[in-house]
């Protein structure tokens, strides 16, 4: 242990691996010195000593996620040069290998979008494979695609490299210092002790790898990640192996291949994997290896060597197994925690750390020392996860699948199938009677798509095209725009605010005017105080002193713990979260209105009921706070029913609405009826680095009355016409599908991306939200009807239509009516 220990710091970061010497390195970089880095043993003996050091910045389809690659090869080629410590960063090149058609889909569906963001990969067939890694099977492969400036590096040395490189900035780096205890006063945390005393500070970082659950759990923390055995092995001397070939990989063998020493390392990501230590991981375990099961791997390893036939005519040399930390989404878990102020957790990288530790650093550097992330946070913020994830049964179910995934095929209408069943709404057992397929919704059981009678719910093959349940999604949607559908959203979040001071709070944060007549549901953002978005969300006014906020199921705890650091602690005000407490039965649909006329006594004609209408209605022997409003572009209704009366209504409805061809519809069919609308859903089409006026929200914003983020808002206004703004893009050709991150042209020049899109019945073709850039120009609808449009999907352009107004019902007349 060190002789003494700083008494205060601005921030302490806990953990010297790759991940805590990069945010202390940034710290230090911006300025911010007064930092001390407290390690328990030695620099990288948790995870990061035997990481494999593959640098790569091909394969994300999160345009975040991808500039932390980039930036991270970026600064290891140029950290040497700064510090005098080698990073062992070699650029040999780094090669994916496609081994059947969907494999080919994804990737030529990720390669457009990674040279959209300025990664130089190239698609190449077999024989030029063979030409780069002459050792490799290639006869059975269709394509590869390589990005000739990745490669390797040493995870060891390039943690060195950063903790020299903070240390030059002023960091304090102490190895053999354990934190045995988080100091916290008033919700806030106030520093650390260790067996040579407390520090005190202002911020205090988690970036202890697989110890991060532990220790968030002193202080009620969610961090659900979980340990699980990894493998690799490294053979004899190879003749003809060269140390310039590139990485390869290929996923149809569970395998990454690179050389070591003469010999070949063989990387591996089992479809079925073997959690480590549910229970703990032990505090002393340090530079240490797990005994490797030959009996459960060995079907692995001789799958991933026949792609280099070479390694298994040598010897092996090391079979190695150590321990990776994995999430249930397979997402780091990054950001400030909501229980906690000013605790900050970067963990769960996922065996992704070492090529995205230098992009992460950076990105939380800058968060703490500004107060908020420069980039799209919201797919790994820890705000996401919930407690029931830190159960020691759902952490070892989950892993075995999350870790699984690696390799597999990335579908992006696949849903979780393990670790399910954590959250049913009061009406599961009645929407799988009627042949609902459920799919995780941040663990609720939510209704995908319906089967009709007599047809099992299932999806038989899962593809990049139109799969089985295509045809009943359809019906779903039709039945939206034509006549009426029941859908389950009881898994919305959903918060009482009660308080004389309710009001006025809500106020502040809410950029539309929410705290007007009573009955009235207001949509609005919550803004930070530089304009972006942090919350979108609908305000309900009960009474004078209550409020319903209603968010989407991601969003829930990110909004309850905005509101509770923006109430003051002596404000007359009370969070309470009800969503457990109503069930959310949405009926939409143009005879939405016919349908619950017959089952209330209260007048729902547009005059006495109109748009935007909040109240309390009699339906059989329930009262039902039923809201007009809508996000399926209709006629249509919101009912929030005390949890125990919610069969009883279903039940109602349901009787009512035979007569009326009442069909039941799920997510898939919300997902497509709010895109031909145009309708924003926070975390995808629209994200924290957004201001409203550029996602099309002006008109959800107030800018006559007082709100956080309102002077930003203003100073957007007043900087001229928007050269930046979310565009609808519908894609007529009946062949494709749009999800996200295909590539927007305009004139046979790139000018955006899809965020996220879905299929449209009604307008006819694949339909989503693009953000586009018109490089300087006052993008509006003159701008537009001058381009020519086309979508990139999967490496082909198709003619494409773009519009700043929704293509479908643009005056809400539908809506209204």
């Amino acid at each position: 242990m060190p002789d003494h220990l700083p008494k205060h710091a601005r921030v302490v970061v806990v953990g010297g691996g790759i991940i805590g010497c990069s945010v202390a390195y940034h710290l230090a970089k911006m300025g911010c010195r007064e930092v001390v880095l407290l390690e328990r043993d030695r620099l990288t003996s948790g995870t990061t000593w035997h990481a494999a050091g593959l640098i790569v910045t091909f394969g994300s389809t999160s345009e975040t996620s991808t500039e932390m690659r980039k930036y991270t090869r970026d600064l290891y080629a140029r950290l040497e040069a700064e510090t005098g410590l080698a990073t062992g960063f070699e650029p040999v090149g780094f090669i994916e290998v496609a081994a059947d058609q969907d494999r080919l889909e994804e990737y030529r569906r990720v390669s457009a979008f990674n040279r959209h963001c300025g990664v130089d990969v190239q698609e190449i067939s077999p024989r030029e494979i063979h030409d780069l890694f002459p050792l490799a099977r290639t006869d059975d492969l269709l394509a590869g695609f390589y990005v000739k400036g990745d490669g390797r590096a040493n995870p060891v040395d390039v943690t060195m490299a950063l903790a020299k490189g903070a240390r030059l900035g002023g960091v304090t780096v102490l190895e053999n210092t354990p934190v045995t205890e988080l100091l916290v006063k008033n919700g806030a945390v106030r520093g650390v002790r260790t067996p040579l005393g407390d520090i005190e500070a202002e911020v205090v970082v988690n970036c202890t790898g697989m110890w991060a659950r532990q220790l968030g759990e002193q202080l009620g923390v969610v961090v659900p990640l979980q340990a699980a055995e990894h493998y690799y092995l490294i053979t004899d001397k190879i003749p003809g192996l060269s140390r310039s070939f590139p990485v390869l990989e290929d996923p149809s063998s569970y395998g990454y291949f690179r050389e070591e020493v003469g010999g070949l390392m063989v990387g591996l990501f089992e479809p079925v994997c073997a959690p480590w230590n549910v229970g703990r991981v032990p505090d002393d375990f340090s530079f240490g290896e797990i005994p490797p099961d030959w009996d459960r791997m060995g079907p692995y390893v001789e799958k991933a060597m026949r792609r280099v036939p070479a390694s298994l005519e040598v010897g092996v040399r090391k079979f190695f197994c150590g321990p990776e930390s994995f999430t249930p989404d397979l997402a780091p878990v990054v950001g400030e925690a909501p229980e906690v102020r000013n605790y900050f957790v970067a963990a769960g990288m996922n065996s992704i750390g070492i090529l995205t530790g230098g992009g992460l650093g950076r990105v939380l550097a800058h968060w703490i020392l500004t107060g908020r992330p420069d980039v799209d946070i919201t797919g790994f913020d820890i705000a996401r996860l919930h407690r029931y994830q830190s159960n020691p049964e759902y952490r070892r179910v989950r892993t075995v699948e999350s870790l699984g995934m690696v390799y597999q095929c990335h579908y992006p209408t696949r849903s979780m199938m393990t670790a399910r069943g954590a959250k049913r709404s009061a009406l599961h057992d009645r929407l799988a009677t009627n042949g609902a397929y459920f799919k995780d919704v941040s663990g609720w059981e939510g209704p995908d798509w319906f089967a009709p009678y007599g047809v099992e719910p299932r999806v038989e093959k899962l593809s990049f095209g139109r799969q089985n349940w295509f045809p009943y999604w359809q019906a779903e949607h039709q039945a939206a725009r034509e006549g009426v559908i029941v859908m389950d959203m009881s898994f919305m979040s959903k918060f009482l605010v009660q308080g004389r001071d309710a009001g006025r709070l809500l106020e502040h944060l809410s950029a539309n005017r929410v705290d007007g007549p009573k009955g009235v549901i207001t949509y609005t953002q919550w803004l930070d105080e530089a304009g972006g978005i942090q919350a979108d969300l609908t305000v309900t006014k009960l009474d004078d002193d209550r409020f319903l906020v209603v968010a989407s199921d991601t969003a829930h705890r990110h909004v309850e713990a905005w509101m509770r650091r923006h109430f003051p602690a002596d404000a007359h005000v009370f969070v309470t979260d009800v969503t457990s407490a109503y069930a959310q039965i949405n009926v939409q649909g143009p005879r939405s209105r016919e349908l619950l006329q017959g089952l209330t006594t209260t007048d729902l004609r547009n005059e006495a009921f109109p748009f935007r209408t909040a109240r309390e209605i009699d339906v059989g022997f329930a009262r039902v706070l039923t809201v007009r409003i809508t996000y399926l572009g209709e006629l249509g209704y919101e009912l929030y029913v005390p949890a125990e009366q919610a069969v009883h209504v279903y039940e109602r409805i349901v009787e009512a609405g035979h007569p009326l061809g009442l069909r039941h519809a799920g997510l898939k069919a919300l997902a497509s009826l709010r895109m031909e609308k145009g309708y924003r859903d926070y975390g995808h089409d629209i994200d924290n680095t957004d201001d409203v006026l550029s996602v099309g929200l002006g008109f959800a914003v107030d800018l006559k009355k007082p709100f956080l983020g309102r002077e930003a808002v203003l100073a957007k206004k007043a900087a001229g016409p928007l050269t930046r703004r979310l565009l609808q893009v519908l894609v007529k050709d009946p062949e494709p599908l749009l999800f996200h991150a295909e590539i927007v042209h305009r004139d046979g020049v790139e000018v955006g991306y899809v965020r996220a899109a879905s299929y449209g019945f009604t307008l006819g073709g694949a339909v989503g939200l693009a953000m586009i850039d018109a490089r300087g120009v006052p993008l509006d609808a003159a701008w537009i009807a001058a381009g020519t449009w086309e979508v990139d999907v999967a490496g082909r352009r198709y003619p494409a239509i773009a519009s700043l107004r929704p293509l479908y019902d643009p005056d809400m007349r539908r809506v209204r009516s």
